[in-house]
């Protein structure tokens, strides 16, 4: 009996290990700054799920949550000044800040201020 208990623990520990992958899902709310995104939202969400790598120490300790990333748009439609407004922690804000200066974004022609959540799920 304690072998075959040993076994599904195992088994459970090592299906719990392939199933913590970087994924990341976009939020249920449309976000303001998707409109300026070739694409829009899906676009968006489909160019950071690519993109995005799940930090190490993050996985290990089984962080996931939400990310948001504070930053300004350009009028030609440049980002600048990325800050982390909330962080998960284990280096995924630092991971979604990266992705965020990686976005490419139509000129709105004036610039303002936005931030874009993130969500890092195992």
């Amino acid at each position: 009996m304690k072998m075959t208990i040993n076994v599904f623990l195992a088994l459970v520990i090592a299906s719990m290990a392939f199933t913590a992958e970087a994924q990341t899902v976009k939020p249920n709310r449309v976000i303001p700054v998707a409109e300026y995104y070739p694409g829009g939202q899906d676009s968006l969400y489909a160019f950071i799920n690519k993109k995005i790598i799940y930090p190490i120490t993050a996985k290990r300790n089984r962080m996931q949550g939400e990310c948001v990333i504070s930053f300004n748009l350009t009028s030609d439609g440049r980002v600048e000044n990325v800050s982390i407004v909330k962080n998960v922690g284990g280096g995924t804000g630092e991971e979604a800040a990266r992705i965020v200066k990686l976005l490419k974004f139509k000129g709105p022609g004036f610039a303002k201020n936005f931030s874009l959540p993130i969500i890092y799920k195992l």
